[in-house]
């Protein structure tokens, strides 16, 4: 093809991500070449066993065990990475911008903790730094965010941007399962790693917030800075108690700025079940927000798995290898930047309460006190059954009320008058 470009790739790892750039590379590679002139090779493949079966025929020597056949050959101008987790995988992509390679990524967690190093590190060697990848799979919310919304000023995200966890809610939901059942058929069915901790307890929708709030604030957010909390503690009680008040429970991922103010917070939320993000079942990832031009906005699609996380990785190899000059987000992006986002760990919403009180008279008004004396005000108050061994299960539905207070107030009611079952957020907007 006349004009055509051939850019030499190398992939730090080969697991089921990067097995899936290769055969889009492979199945769709003429397609891309005739849509951009661009022809991509792979010439080195970092892995820890050559000869592990994949279902790839490798040509040969494409395979390595020596990182060094990456970072150091000169032909090599874009790395791409598929390794994971904080190291070895920051170190690596840190030399490949050192010596001028672009970088490729869909590591949330090396790139969430480090991102203000390695993006210095790109712009003093003029070095390429893609991710689309590292949030939500699929869905460009990466790019919507860096380019076609630069005309809003962002001010709300609610994202649910961990498979795995939306499908055990959402199994728990519409068939009233238990979560230990639901989350060992997750993982007998490959949605749930052997070890699920980093998806149930919210850290890895954690990672991803860091990023798409920074890039929709303007300004940086650090991990350290996620309130998180998982999901381990969700009881099918309490998804079907918010069923029959019209609420869905998702885990979201939750950002919102006004001015400088900013709270970041990962956490389960019942929202209302005619709101958009309410339908997203099984594993589908969505990231809802309202610009002030735009108003809401909804991205809905797949947010992992090999094909559709390959998807994101091209997009990038087509937008990096087509730059002129690689661009980088022009928010001060350093470890304590000159004008900080302030963070924001007492922000306010409506609460559901499930409480196990003394059924005698006069117990309720103690309850009511507990919250009045924090401020905070009951909108809703059901009994959820009959009597356990003297004791009734009161579910309260508040108006919006502050973190502290309601914490406060919580540990305000004796336990000899009644024990919390569980609290969880509601968020009403």
């Amino acid at each position: 093809m006349t004009g055509m470009k051939v850019v030499h790739i190398g992939f730090l790892g080969c697991g089921n991500v990067g097995s899936g750039v290769w055969r889009l590379l492979e199945s769709f590679g003429k397609d891309i070449q005739h849509r951009t002139d661009l022809s991509f090779h792979v010439k080195k493949v970092l892995v820890r066993d050559i000869n592990k079966s994949r279902g790839i025929a490798f040509p040969e020597g494409v395979l390595t065990r020596k990182v060094e056949d990456v970072l150091e050959d000169p032909e090599i101008s874009i790395v791409v990475e598929f390794l994971g987790g904080e190291e070895p995988a920051f170190t690596w992509l840190h030399r490949a911008l050192e010596s001028g390679k672009t970088v490729i990524t869909a590591n949330k967690v090396a790139f969430a903790l480090h991102w203000h190093t390695l993006q210095k590190t790109a712009k003093e060697h003029a070095s390429g730094l893609y991710y689309e990848a590292a949030v939500c799979g699929a869905i460009p919310i990466i790019h919507a965010l860096e380019d076609s919304l630069q005309a809003n000023r962002i001010d709300k995200i609610f994202g649910i941007v961990n498979g795995t966890t939306n499908y055990i809610l959402t199994r728990m939901s519409k068939n009233n399962e238990s979560y230990d059942d639901v989350l060992c058929e997750a993982q007998r069915l490959g949605l749930a790693e052997p070890d699920p901790a980093a998806d149930v307890e919210g850290l890895d929708a954690a990672y991803k917030l860091s990023i798409l709030a920074s890039l929709a604030f303007h300004g940086r957010v650090p991990f350290e800075n996620i309130y998180v909390e998982g999901i381990t503690g969700i009881q099918a009680e309490d998804v079907r108690c918010g069923l029959e008040l019209g609420y869905t429970l998702k885990l979201l991922a939750i950002a919102k700025r006004d001015g400088m103010s900013v709270e970041t917070r990962v956490h389960p939320t019942f929202i209302r079940c005619d709101h958009p993000l309410a339908n997203v079942s099984g594993s589908f990832n969505a990231v809802y927000l309202k610009g002030h031009a735009c108003q809401e906005m909804m991205f809905l699609g797949r947010g992992a798995g090999d094909m559709p996380t390959a998807s994101a990785i091209v997009s990038d190899l087509v937008r990096a290898a087509s730059a002129q000059k690689h661009l980088y987000p022009t928010f001060d992006n350093e470890p304590i930047p000159a004008v900080a986002l302030k963070k924001n760990m007492d922000w306010s919403c409506p609460y559901y309460i499930r409480l196990l009180a003394k059924d005698t008279p006069g117990v309720l008004s103690q309850i009511a006190k507990a919250f009045a004396d924090q401020g905070v005000s009951i909108a809703a108050m059901q009994q959820k059954g009959g009597q356990r061994d003297g004791r009734v299960p009161l579910v309260f539905i508040t108006h919006s009320a502050h973190e502290k207070a309601m914490q406060q107030a919580i540990h305000g009611i004796p336990r000899e008058i009644a024990t919390m079952e569980s609290m969880i957020r509601v968020e009403e907007e």
